[in-house]
């Protein structure tokens, strides 16, 4: 790296043993100065893969389009000077480092490629770039150590050294925060995008990249609420991917699809038997052609594969974002530690303080920015999730058989679009749980056996003593949950049937028997969930006392398995933020069981509903038709079901049609 750069690439006294730091010549030409090409070079494949399927048409050449490409040439043209300088000092035998040609390089391509993509943004609608943003933010961050440095060696030296390059990276670093203003600023709309005609439209869509990341597109909302109370009419509405038109069809294509694939087919084949079978008249041997008929071993379709499809792609974002969150709350303990040790020195240097505390801050900074962006992915998912099974079981309640309608009554629909669909969008804030809590767990654990060693596997030991005990809970909640749920399916089943038949209730005055039915199946309804309630108690009193005593039982065992085991404030304090971060996820991690467990439950009763048998719709002939018998049945059998006796036989019915739009029966 000497021979790269013509320095020393690190110096630790230079950089970090030392009351004024700095960085040396050759860390701030190389990694600084490729750290913003590496990002955008990394992430421009996703990029231009997410451009090429999400357009909206695209927008005019604006004066703040040309200015940004303005400046991005511009900054092309300087970085492209310092290279063509070092050629010049190649020619007078002043030999510059490798360095100060490769960087020059591999900046003004990657500075070429951002003017380039501002462009093509342009072209597919994009008002704001994330991406660009984030690229101008580390370009104008790296360079504000070597402006720094640059600015130190002057006024310790009283003069410019390397006059050319001094020059030109000062023009790069204000055109670099130029750029990163400009960027900030939102495009126009797309030319060719749809007039928007709702007179509310939700702010959302057009929102920046800065806005979406703090929610600042919401803060009219909350202004107007604070003004006064909020109407229906100060609402915003629905984005267009959030409507129950565009949900309900998307989910209805992935179920027919499923549906499709799972469909039993038969296989016939036509096999030539060999064997020698004896004729039924003369008794001799003969080739036999035997027909077999091959039943496939079919599966049922998942409804559970059908809302993965629909939903899945959507609901990865908001996991990428928990993976991100979960890995930066770990990032904290061990700054903690690094904080108390250097409380403990008093021979370190003051700023190693400062960087530290700012380092937990920015650290805390992105950890809510980015947890608030899982959240928001959550409940979108969870709020379309709801509006697609609803509209789903509604489309399936209009179009299913008689015979269905038998075991499917109004109030098991009922139950189905209220309850059992609300218990979706309840879990999936909570759902990436099922893989963030063990890895918690495990980072937690890793982390408390570098600090504390092997007196953590007491508190593991107490962890996995609660598993089998949470587990036999969730069954018996499983089995409670399916009986709460037939109680319910009969209560609203019997409370539409009165409602159904409330004159003759009255006419009779059978209110009090029919009374103590609906009481009877109500108390039972109650037994059921007061055992539940119970159990469920049971089972978060467990797991909220469980981070108490995995502490407890580890900082005993550390300080009684050797007396040389001290618990100072440096393995006090970082335990305890770990056992605090393992908190959540053991508090968690039972009550997404417990959800998955009824979700279960409910996944099982809608997708036996949804496979009903529906009525053909190409049954009916819909045409025109001359004056004469509109409809004739002859020797007319009727039934409520294919498997059920017939309960009407032999009916004779002759719809006469005399005049177009008169019809009288007979």
């Amino acid at each position: 790296m000497e021979a790269f750069c013509g320095s020393r690439f690190w110096d630790s006294n230079l950089s970090v043993h030392t009351d004024n730091p700095d960085l040396t010549p050759c860390f701030q030409n190389t990694i600084l100065a490729w750290i913003p090409s590496i990002y955008l070079w990394s992430a421009l494949p996703f990029y231009l893969l997410y451009l090429k399927h999400n357009s909206r048409g695209y927008i005019v050449l604006s004066v703040l389009s040309r200015f940004k490409t303005l400046l991005g040439v511009l900054l092309w043209c300087v970085s492209w000077a310092d290279l063509f300088y070092s050629f010049h000092e190649l020619l007078q035998n002043r030999a510059p480092a490798p360095v100060y040609f490769v960087t020059p390089l591999i900046v003004g391509i990657t500075v070429l490629l951002a003017t380039l993509l501002i462009q093509h943004e342009r072209l597919r609608g994009v008002q704001s770039s994330g991406v660009l943003i984030i690229f101008w933010f580390l370009s104008v961050l790296c360079a504000v150590l070597p402006l720094r440095s640059k600015i130190m060696a002057t006024a310790a030296q009283g003069h410019v050294n390397e006059r050319f390059r001094f020059t030109t990276f000062y023009i790069y670093f204000a055109l670099v925060i130029v750029e990163l203003i400009l960027s900030c600023m939102k495009e126009k709309p797309p030319f060719f995008s749809p007039v928007s005609t709702d007179p509310n439209p939700c702010p959302e869509l057009t929102a920046g990249f800065l806005s979406r990341l703090t929610f600042w597109w919401f803060t009219s909302m909350v202004v107007l609420g604070y003004k006064k109370p909020l109407e229906d009419k100060d609402l915003w509405s629905l984005n267009k991917d959030d409507t129950s038109k565009v949900i309900v069809q998307q989910l209805s294509e992935e179920w027919d699809k499923e549906k499709a694939e799972c469909k039993q087919k038969d296989d016939v084949t036509y096999m030539k038997n060999s064997n020698h079978v004896l004729n039924h008249v003369g008794g001799g041997p003969e080739e036999a052609e035997v027909l077999i008929r091959d039943k496939k071993q079919t599966r049922k379709p998942s409804f559970l594969k059908a809302l993965l499809r629909a939903f899945g792609p959507y609901f990865l974002i908001s996991s990428f974002f928990k993976l991100i969150q979960d890995l930066l709350s770990f990032v904290n303990p061990q700054l903690l530690s690094i904080l108390i040790s250097f409380i403990k020195n008093k021979d370190a240097p003051a700023w190693w303080g400062f960087l530290i505390a700012a380092l937990m801050f920015i650290c805390a900074v992105l950890q809510t920015l980015i947890l608030h962006q899982h959240f928001q992915y959550c409940f979108v998912t969870g709020i379309r999730l709801r509006s697609g099974i609803t509209g789903v079981i509604y489309r399936k309640s209009l179009i299913i058989t008689n015979s269905a309608k038998r075991s499917s009554t109004i109030g098991e629909i009922v139950n189905l679009m209220s309850v059992d669909a609300q218990r979706f969008t309840d879990l999936v804030p909570f759902l990436n749980m099922l893989w963030s809590a063990p890895l918690q767990i495990f980072l937690a654990l890793y982390f408390l056996w570098q600090t504390l060693g092997p007196s953590v596997l007491a508190g593991v030991a107490v962890m996995v003593l609660l598993i089998p005990f949470n587990s036999a809970i969730a069954m018996k909640t499983r089995a409670l949950q399916v009986q709460q749920m037939s109680y319910k399916d009969s209560r609203i089943k019997l409370m539409n049937e009165i409602l159904g038949g409330i004159k003759v209730l009255k006419l009779y005055a059978w209110e009090p028997s029919f009374s103590g039915k609906v009481l009877e199946i109500r108390q039972n309804e109650l037994r059921v969930l007061r055992r539940a309630a119970y159990l469920t108690s049971l089972s978060s009193f467990a797991w909220v006392s469980a981070p108490f005593l995995v502490a407890l039982t580890t900082f005993a065992v550390y300080v009684l398995v050797d007396e040389k085991n001290i618990l100072d404030a440096e393995k006090a304090f970082v335990s305890l933020s770990l056992f605090n971060i393992l908190k959540f996820p053991l508090t968690m991690l039972p009550q997404v069981i417990s959800s998955l467990v009824q979700i279960s439950v409910s996944l099982k009763r809608i997708q036996q509903f949804l496979s009903h048998d529906e009525l053909d719709p190409n049954c009916v002939e819909r045409k025109a038709i001359a004056p004469g018998n509109a409809i004739s049945v002859i020797h007319g059998t009727f039934s409520w079901g294919k498997e059920l006796k017939p309960s009407l036989t032999e009916v004779l019915l002759v719809m006469c049609l005399n005049k177009p739009g008169s019809r009288t029966p007979h």
